[in-house]
């Protein structure tokens, strides 16, 4: 098998690593990549040749590969330069882009999407949306410092003390618990809110105040975003995190929902009620944001609180972001590649059969 990756002009990441192509190899498959394709991962040419890959031109890797890998989903005039066999892996997030159907119904590629993989105890070391959601948590604890005009943890000099932030994580899932976890060891007291019960223990073994509404709706086979919720249950809702947001320096947002807008948690009103200077970071920008006011990809100041969108924050770590995406994206392929080098393209197989999303060119997703 001949695998291809290139380089993503949006993405400081790249989908494979000098350590797994040798792996690959070694399990006799052959890799292209092209010229560049790591800079902003800090991987030069010279280490992709080191780990076996050959590297050469986008036009040799987009005619040659029988499989192309991406972080992101290619552009569409991409696809005229494919083999009409090639199996295309990305992260499509076909439910959140209504062009990614008609994009591979015009071509003839089998399209398997990383972020369609059931979020299941044997595909956890496949889990690229964990993989990816863990580092924006971390990321947005340190983008948080880094615009609070104040110290986090508490302090006692000889000119008083300083006490701590606050901080109030919407959302206990991986992104908000690796954010309490970050928030907690710069100093931080930290309070987390979310609707499932069972974050209750996760969230307190971590050093954090758990923040409940009764009567949520629970649904544990939402592949980790979260579900909708009553209009009685989003009223109590609106209340507490009104009452608590008052009171916090920091706020993270990670809640969304797969398919349809983020949930709207923080109201025009509750930034008004905010200390100046607070700051939000809103991790679910890029399907509306869970502030009223957040802007995707913008920094913006609203009654006088910074507010953050970003839903990207992982390729601001780099190295590491794609150290993880590669190694998600070996072990998928060790499902994917029998051991002959051949495709299993085993629809019975769960994992297989939920993450494709194309067949030479018939999209079969379901919304």
């Amino acid at each position: 098998m001949q695998i291809g990756i290139i380089s993503e002009p949006s993405d400081k990441r790249v989908a494979l690593v000098p350590d797994v192509i040798k792996q690959l190899i070694e399990t006799s498959n052959s890799v292209l990549v092209e010229s560049g394709a790591g800079l902003r991962s800090y991987i030069s040419d010279q280490q992709f040749e080191k780990g076996g890959a050959k590297v050469t031109t986008r036009e040799e890797v987009l005619e040659s590969a029988d499989m192309l890998l991406s972080i992101n989903k290619l552009s569409g005039d991409l696809y005229d330069g494919l083999k009409s066999d090639t199996v295309v892996i990305s992260s499509f997030q076909p439910f959140n882009d209504d062009s990614v159907s008609k994009m591979l119904s015009s071509s003839n590629v089998t399209a398997f999407s990383m972020d369609m993989i059931p979020r299941i105890t044997l595909a956890q070391s496949m889990d690229v949306l964990s993989s990816m959601a863990s580092i924006a948590g971390y990321r947005a604890v340190l983008e948080a410092a880094n615009n609070l005009p104040r110290y986090f943890p508490m302090l006692t000099t000889a000119a008083g003390t300083i006490p701590p932030a606050k901080v109030l994580v919407l959302g206990a899932g991986v992104a908000g618990l690796q954010a309490i976890a970050t928030a907690k060891r710069l100093g931080g007291v930290v309070e987390a809110f979310d609707t499932r019960l069972a974050a209750k223990e996760e969230v307190e073994s971590l050093g954090a105040k758990f923040v409940m509404v009764e009567g949520a709706t629970d649904d544990k086979d939402a592949g980790g975003y979260a579900v909708e919720q009553t209009e009685e249950y989003r009223q109590q809702q609106q209340v507490l995190i009104q009452e608590k947001a008052t009171k916090a320096d920091v706020i993270i947002t990670t809640a969304q929902l797969r398919g349809k807008p983020a949930p709207l948690l923080i109201k025009t009103e509750t930034v008004k009620s905010m200390k100046p200077g607070s700051v939000i970071i809103d991790l679910a920008s890029s399907t509306g944001g869970n502030c009223e006011l957040t802007k995707d990809n913008e920094t913006i100041v609203a009654h006088e609180v910074t507010i953050i969108g970003n839903s990207d924050l992982a390729q601001q770590v780099p190295m590491h972001a794609s150290q993880l995406y590669a190694k998600n994206i070996f072990n998928f392929l060790k499902v994917l590649i029998s051991e002959d080098g051949t495709l299993n393209l085993d629809m019975e197989n769960e994992i297989l059969g939920s993450s494709c999303i194309a067949h030479q060119g018939h999209a079969h997703y379901a919304n």
